[in-house]
């Protein structure tokens, strides 16, 4: 499985009876393609995969698969308890997935050796790559991460948690274990604020959060990133820090806020589903003046 580039994590649009709204999903996933992400990962954390059922969690599989049309890779998010995790692969794989990105147990603490057997044990069950999301109940040490990235069919970790000494003996433990072409990338929300960091640590791949909303913006920073443009930097500043501050302000954001920026940018991707609430009317108008003021940098000039 090839990853290269942003990688796009499409929301789930809803329709007024909370319904999985296809046709919106569709479109929202054909027009970032445009912009050259290099994998989707439907039914994801940005997909609000907690709030899915396995059914739906399948046909948004199946509508990412189709309208992508084998351009990029398709991962699809996978997670909760074990028998879930099983039939979510199970899912992922029938809708015709390219891979599966392997969620945290939610509320469970477990030792190390526990969440091995966790990975292993859907890893086994999915005939499909496995990307692990280190995050919240999932924090592997150097030695998990070897013995992980070492089981059949595990081909990645997301990092999630951002403690980089950690996550650089992780990247250190894997490469002596199973050499280089196991993939890392990060997660974390708002990733471009931490590129340089992970980037010294030998991890370039990341999420954006910002391409679901505002590809333009996404897509400018990376081609500015990589050719060291200091537009990089003006991005960072005026556009992925203030859009950290709002993101920070109340639990769901990170969704909430890509839902509400998608309203402003025309396009109704329909409600968040409980427990998550939607943003403020002044951290929506907020919203909304960080986006111009971004488009306008990529454009050329300050909005």
């Amino acid at each position: 499985m090839n990853l290269d580039g942003i990688l796009f994590f499409p929301v789930t649009p809803f329709g007024s009876d909370r319904a999985v709204d296809h046709a919106a999903l569709a479109d929202h996933i054909r027009t970032r393609l445009e912009h050259g992400p290099g994998g989707v990962f439907a039914a994801c954390g940005t997909g609000e995969i907690h709030a899915l059922s396995t059914a739906e969690q399948e046909a948004v599989v199946r509508t990412a698969v189709t309208e992508t049309g084998g351009r990029v890779p398709v991962v699809a998010g996978v997670g909760g308890s074990l028998g879930t995790a099983v039939e979510q692969a199970a899912a992922a794989r029938a809708a015709g997935a390219d891979g599966i990105l392997l969620l945290p147990p939610y509320l469970v603490g477990a030792p190390q050796q526990g969440l091995i057997d966790y990975v292993r044990a859907v890893a086994e069950s999915a005939d499909l790559p496995v990307i692990v999301y280190q995050r919240s109940t999932m924090a592997l040490g150097p030695a998990s991460a070897a013995e992980i990235a070492a089981l059949p069919g595990v081909v990645g970790i997301k990092d999630g948690i951002g403690d980089l000494d950690r996550m650089r003996q992780n990247v250190m433990a894997v490469r002596a274990r199973v050499g280089d072409d196991f993939v890392f990338f990060n997660g974390l929300p708002t990733a471009e604020l931490t590129v340089h960091a992970y980037q010294g640590i030998g991890v370039e791949l990341y999420s954006s959060a910002a391409f679901a909303f505002a590809p333009e913006i996404a897509a400018g920073f990376y081609r500015a990133w990589r050719a060291g443009d200091p537009l990089a930097e003006r991005l960072l500043d005026e556009f992925y820090r203030p859009l950290a501050a709002i993101r920070d302000r109340s639990p769901g954001y990170a969704v909430a806020l890509i839902k509400a920026g998608l309203r402003l940018r025309g396009t109704d991707p329909g409600p968040v589903r409980p427990p998550f609430v939607e943003p403020s009317a002044d951290d929506t108008a907020e919203l909304e003046r960080v986006t111009r003021h971004g488009l306008g940098l990529v454009a050329g000039g300050a909005a």
